[in-house]
């Protein structure tokens, strides 16, 4: 899809002939589809590329909302829905992958955010690992971004649930998916990062710096 009029495929083929030829600004995908499911091609697209995704679908069990985001979709709207409520959620996606959209939000923008060797810059949406850049989601961005700005803190899960992923309800924190951050953590260790995201057992998570061997903390 492209900010202006965006381009529709019912077929996997289609669509993946014409992400290769042109990758596009944001991607909306349905669960079920002619051919392969929408949840495999999320994969694909997601191993390809850090494009904006989003699933529309009838599907709207818990696990399914869980599965597309585990996936790397970075929101999931359940049918049948409003337009506007679907142009909102789009705009809001395009606004959290646009460079300028914290330079914009900020009324004193924070220039970084550090914790161990890991860097967040908000204003050009950026993060790096030992000054190299680290390729990430927007989803994955703003995990990370509310993630360092509440460093050696623990947040709970169901926050996250509801400021991350937008889950609604009595239990959000049980949608929250586990997967996303077993993913995130690979993609940091690999790049070395001495910035981890901690289990708190029972609670949530908390980013802390890992200390070098051999040196404990006061």
């Amino acid at each position: 899809m492209s900010r202006g009029l965006g381009d529709v495929y019912k077929r996997q083929q289609e669509a993946c002939q014409a992400f290769s030829a042109k990758e596009p600004d944001m991607l909306i995908l349905d669960i079920m589809m002619p051919g392969i499911d929408g949840l495999s091609l999320c994969t694909y697209f997601r191993r390809q590329s850090h494009v904006p995704i989003i699933f529309v679908s009838a599907k709207d069990t818990p696990l399914d909302r869980v599965m597309g985001i585990t996936l790397g979709s970075d929101d999931y709207i359940t049918k049948p829905f409003l337009p506007l409520e679907f142009v909102a959620r789009v705009k809001a996606l395009f606004r959290r992958s646009d460079p300028h959209f914290y330079d914009a939000s900020m009324t004193d923008p924070v220039t970084r955010f550090i914790c161990g060797n890991l860097v967040l810059f908000p204003v050009s949406h950026r993060v790096t690992i030992q000054e190299r850049d680290l390729n990430v989601t927007p989803t994955e961005f703003d995990f990370l971004l509310y993630m360092i700005q509440r460093a050696d803190n623990a947040v709970s899960k169901k926050e996250l649930a509801e400021q991350i992923w937008h889950f609604q309800g009595p239990n959000p924190e049980a949608d929250m998916p586990e997967d996303f951050i077993k993913r995130l953590r690979k993609k940091l260790l690999s790049f070395g990062s001495t910035a981890l995201i901690e289990t708190v057992w029972g609670f949530g998570y908390r980013m802390s710096e890992r200390k070098p061997e051999g040196i404990e903390s006061i």
